[in-house]
């Protein structure tokens, strides 16, 4: 036999064995194969729907790095230095001014609870003192002092007044404490809406603010003297 007729032979018996043909079409194959490929055994490893969502969100986060690099002067290392100035620039900004203060509304007043007496925000602030709690206790010792003047009729009794309100109009008839009463209206501000933290020493100065306004007497108006005489 020759070489030849034996090849022709095998492939024969091969066809004959097997029945599998020897040249599988293209379009068919790739079907299969695909259909192979879509069996949940070759699936089994692969990322998550959340997984596949962060990888392309850090690959979006790379590409603006790398395009950002590649336009700060200095590449990778201005980026770094220029993001660390932003950084520091913003951290004394927020040192200096506290929390961006909110404007004035009718949630900024003075009085958040029900009507209490001078003598009950004293005792409040007293107690917040004590615990250690500052902020509360600028805060009590303030309205102390404006209900204060309001029951002493050097202030009308007016729903949602802020505490600059409150101290402006009340350094009208004690002038001489004008500007301690707009410094404790600046200290009840900046632990209520501007993030600040009070201290003892900020707590003990509204304290003899308090009592010095109890004891003040206060100065009439020239038009209120004329009309008294």
């Amino acid at each position: 036999m020759s070489i030849t007729g034996g090849a022709i032979t095998a492939r024969t018996l091969i066809r004959a064995n097997d029945d599998v043909p020897v040249d599988i079409p293209r379009v068919p194959a790739r079907e299969a194969a695909e259909r192979e490929l879509s069996r949940p055994m070759y699936h089994e490893n692969d990322p998550n729907l959340l997984e596949r969502g962060l990888d392309r969100f850090w690959e979006w986060v790379d590409g603006i790095f790398d395009s950002a690099s590649g336009a700060a002067p200095g590449g990778v290392v201005g980026l770094v230095i220029i993001v660390l100035i932003v950084i520091a620039l913003a951290a004394a900004l927020w040192w200096r001014l506290g929390t961006p203060q909110r404007s004035l509304t009718t949630g900024d007043a003075l009085f958040e609870d029900g009507p209490r007496s001078a003598a009950e925000h004293r005792t409040a602030a007293e107690a917040h003192a004590a615990a250690g709690r500052f902020n509360q206790a600028v805060q009590e010792r303030m309205r102390a002092i404006v209900r204060s003047l309001e029951e002493r009729a050097l202030l009308d009794p007016r729903p949602g007044r802020t505490a600059d309100e409150a101290a402006a109009e009340a350094g009208r008839p004690l002038p001489d404490e004008a500007g301690a009463l707009r410094a404790a209206a600046r200290a009840f501000d900046d632990v209520t809406y501007g993030g600040r933290t009070a201290d003892q020493q900020t707590y003990l100065r509204l304290k003899d603010l308090d009592s010095r306004v109890e004891r003040a007497k206060p100065q009439l108006s020239a038009a209120a003297q004329g009309a008294a005489e």
